[in-house]
């Protein structure tokens, strides 16, 4: 006669099983509603959705049953989903959240590094760098979101691959997920390609809402692709996060040059850090080897020594990417040239700068480290 198959073992197998949107175990999101296993191994679970039509249902079921088949014992599973009650869904929202609404990022004791992606000028790519360097950076291991923060062009759901819209618990906004990358954006909310016609009051809310009403969960890197320029959005990240640093986006063109520095100089209005300057589209490599500098040279190193000079530390020329036609063509498919191509000449550069944003330390500024002093 085989051995029963334990409560313990299956409850096990199941906290191996991880929430496709929210990425925690369904055992600590109390979602397992029951589990049982009959005498001859036939095991029936019951998996409570966060809500009704979940988009990535089929995975969650797929996942449950691999995990409950891997048990000693175990010769069937089957999966029934059933719905949260709103009592289920404030009760997980809370332990995910807090009862409060707050910015997490702001937090003292928030370790994401938070990067805010600038440009003087639309069409210096600063989009199609803000996800490569998402897709880059996860490709490291490392946990990445990215909030798609210009209200008005967005562009970030088509480049990353975003295949579904959020999942909304009450209050609380489950952003997709798209090349093991976190996504919010405006575009997920208004049909087809409706503009999006607000003001600066409702441009602060849209971004408040993003960081604060969605879970992000525990990020290792948070990156903003803000609107070109100097304007509301800008602004309202270093109002709502301060310890926010700034990527500047240039091309060698002189005349981008000079706009970059003053998208580069809020810095010194909004008291943020200027992580450094990423020049884009710096040459095209020719099939005899040879570059042609199709918008001349030197503006990425121009803004790193005028913003050096302006905020009087140094900031620097993180990297130069060349004109590429794999990069645009994967940002038109939704698949990150340093996925598909990582040795093309562009997605080499941008693995590159990643690597450096990648080696930099979590903070700790404000982190309580739970020492005390000692007594005399």
């Amino acid at each position: 006669m085989p051995t029963p198959v334990s409560d313990e073992a299956l409850r096990a197998a199941l906290a191996t099983v991880n929430d496709p949107e929210i990425r925690r175990p369904i055992t600590e999101l109390d979602m397992v509603d029951s589990v049982s296993c009959s005498p001859e191994g036939e095991v029936a679970v019951t998996i409570l959705l966060t809500v009704p039509g979940c988009p990535l249902k089929d995975t969650l079921r797929t996942d449950t049953t691999n995990a409950l088949m891997r048990v000693d014992g175990v010769t069937s599973v089957a999966v029934t989903l059933g719905v949260m009650s709103d009592e289920q869904r404030q009760a997980m929202r809370a332990k995910l959240q807090g009862p409060a609404r707050v910015v997490p990022f702001s937090q003292p004791s928030n370790l994401t590094r938070v990067y805010a992606v600038a440009s003087g000028k639309g069409g210096v790519g600063k989009s199609s760098m803000t996800a490569n360097l998402a897709a880059a950076l996860a490709a490291e291991g490392l946990a990445v979101g990215v909030v798609d923060a210009d209200i008005y062009g967005f562009s970030i759901p088509r480049m990353l691959g975003v295949e579904h819209p959020p999942t909304q618990v009450d209050e609380m906004i489950l952003p997709p997920v798209a090349n093991d990358v976190k996504v919010i954006s405006i575009g997920m909310f208004v049909p087809g390609n409706q503009p999006v016609v607000w003001r600066g009051p409702m441009l602060h809310r849209a971004l408040e809402q993003f960081l604060a009403d969605v879970f992000w969960g525990d990020l290792d890197v948070l990156l903003l692709d803000l609107p070109p320029g100097t304007g509301d959005i800008a602004i309202s990240v270093g109002q709502l996060i301060p310890n926010s640093e700034i990527l500047v986006i240039t091309t060698p063109q002189a005349a981008a040059a000079e706009v970059a520095e003053r998208a580069g100089a809020i810095a010194v209005q909004t008291h943020q850090r200027i992580a450094g300057v990423i020049e884009n589209m710096s040459w095209l490599e020719l099939p005899d080897g040879t570059r042609q500098e199709i918008f001349g040279s030197g503006g990425g190193r121009t803004v790193a020594d005028s913003l050096s000079r302006t905020i009087g530390t140094e900031v620097p020329l993180l990297g130069q990417v060349p004109l590429d036609t794999e990069l645009r063509e994967g940002a038109d498919r939704g698949t990150p040239v340093v996925l598909s191509s990582p040795d093309s000449p562009a997605a080499v550069a941008v693995r590159a700068v990643a690597r450096t944003l990648a080696s930099r330390s979590r903070g700790l500024a404000g982190r309580r480290l739970g020492v005390t002093p000692t007594g005399r």
